[in-house]
């Protein structure tokens, strides 16, 4: 079987790629020249594949790189782009709690490109997918360059959410049955075996690294505040204002409903010491991570 990825370089695409027989995978992004919304770039690289993986996204906009523009147009694009290329099977990788109406551009522009592949006429699987870490990840390396660079972390929000980790390995898993049309329902809500507290996810974290911060409550809106602020200033944000928003609410369950998958494709593995070990960075945070300091050294060139 011959399989496109969108996003092939991201986080959760570079890891399903190594798992495929790289004679039979196309690699498409920005990276290798293929803009997400460009249908007849798309229509080159799927044809002759037998399905895509849909995994382009984004979790904060820079510049012309919009959500919707990613999200929907490049959706819309990667549909018409499969329909001509005569891809029988569409995988999207979209996040748990994605839906209309909530305030968020994120969330309402993953909902919109479901929603564009729910209707595409193509079969299709759309794996609704709650917090997935790893190896270059968002979640262990933010937490661990945090906790090594500062000596007081903030939580969001007064009231405990929860949240289910995912590891990259078992999210990888479930794209390889979901492109062997071994996922029963079209839709599925995909979460990590053990819940827990966000407060603890950090705490285990920061134990692994071997530090001990002052924890502290933040009100939602600081949060928020901090996030717009990070992405102004940081190449990549310490949080977004679309990772604040999940934060808020907790990555434990589907909204609207969706069926978890089924017993021998869930997800089994715990958010161990063992497998944060093996996603933790090097260092923290420093003068790198800043835009000003990318913008100068670009200048001095």
């Amino acid at each position: 079987m011959r399989v496109a990825i969108t996003g092939g370089t991201g986080f959760v695409g570079r890891h399903l790629a190594e798992r495929l027989d790289p004679e039979d995978t196309v690699i498409v992004s920005r990276r290798t020249g293929a803009p997400i919304d460009d249908v007849d770039a798309l229509t080159a690289a799927f044809t002759g594949c037998d399905a895509v993986v849909h995994c382009a996204g984004i979790n904060r906009e820079i510049g012309d790189q919009t959500f919707s523009r990613v999200h929907v147009d490049g959706t819309r694009a990667v549909i018409e782009a499969a329909r001509r290329a005569g891809v029988q099977r569409i995988v999207m990788l979209s996040f748990l709690r994605a839906r209309p109406n909530c305030g968020s551009a994120y969330h309402e522009t993953k909902w919109a490109a479901e929603e564009l592949v729910r209707h595409s006429g193509i079969d299709h699987t759309i794996l609704k997918a709650g917090m997935i870490y790893g190896p270059g990840d968002h979640m262990v390396d933010h937490v661990a360059r945090a906790v090594r660079t500062f000596p007081v972390f903030a939580t969001v929000g007064y009231r405990d959410r929860t949240v289910r980790p995912i590891p990259v390995e078992e999210a990888v898993n479930v794209l390889l049955a979901a492109v062997e049309d071994r996922v029963p329902n079209p839709t599925v809500a995909v979460v990590g075996a053990e819940e827990l507290e966000l407060g603890a996810a950090v705490r285990r974290i920061a134990g692994v690294v071997g530090r001990r911060p002052l924890y502290v409550r933040a009100p939602v809106w600081a949060i928020r505040g901090l996030a717009q602020l990070t992405e102004w200033t940081m190449v990549v944000p310490l949080v977004a204002k679309a990772q604040a928003q999940m934060l808020a609410e907790g990555v434990s369950e589907p909204s609207p409903f969706a069926p978890e998958l089924p017993h021998g494709l869930r997800p089994v593995l715990p958010f161990d010491d063992d497998r944060i070990r093996a996603a933790l960075p090097d260092g923290g945070f420093g003068l790198n991570d800043l835009r000003i300091t990318k913008w100068w050294a670009g200048k001095r060139r």
